[in-house]
């Protein structure tokens, strides 16, 4: 959900964030200020404050506006299947940015209160769309309820698509994600064939 005042239309809010995820990649949330925001962005001090109440609200829904959307995956019939429709909405949506992530990542160690802010906002939602694909394949009797992999899903599903430039220098495209499904998340949950 995005924060947009009648003073400001969604494309200048739209740039507004971009500005302010820009800064908090070069400096880091600490060294991220409100004058800073509006500088960068030729907005007024006093229109952020209106609008976001100060950084932390305004540093989470840039972030938020900035993450994929994840709509509900439709009912394939089986969990790969739903699997790869979310890894396609991903692969069409995202645009894995490293230095960010890792100012987010550092931000929220030192800063309990946007860690919490940013879970609320942007993450919660976003689990649970693979925890609605995750209910449906135990459903259909294709998982067990308990199954010892499903606590480190979210992580194992969201890394390859996030680190595997940084680390092997070539993208995470559908190829590599199918073949990490089908060779490490299925397995992991007992599913040893591919549908």
């Amino acid at each position: 959900m995005r924060v947009v005042s009648s003073r400001l239309t969604p494309e200048r809010t739209d740039e507004l964030y971009a500005a302010v995820l820009r800064l908090l990649t070069e400096v880091g949330y600490d060294r991220l200020t409100m004058d800073r925001v509006a500088e960068e962005s030729r907005s007024s001090k006093a229109t952020l404050y209106r609008q976001w109440g100060g950084k932390e609200s305004l540093v989470v829904a840039a972030f938020d506006a900035h993450a994929p959307e994840l709509h509900p995956v439709a009912d394939t019939g089986s969990l790969r299947g739903d699997f790869l429709e979310l890894y396609r909405t991903f692969e069409e949506e995202v645009d894995p940015d490293i230095a960010l992530a890792g100012a987010v990542i550092h931000a929220c160690k030192t800063h309990p209160s946007l860690a919490e802010s940013l879970h609320e906002r942007v993450v919660v939602a976003r689990v649970a769309v693979l925890d609605e694909v995750l209910e449906r394949a135990v459903a259909r009797g294709e998982i067990d309820a308990d199954a010892p992999a499903i606590p480190f899903l979210v992580p194992a599903l969201v890394g390859p698509a996030m680190i595997r430039e940084l680390i092997e220098r070539k993208p995470a495209d559908m190829a590599y994600l199918t073949a990490f499904l089908d060779a490490v998340i299925l397995p992991a949950l007992g599913i040893t064939t591919p549908a």
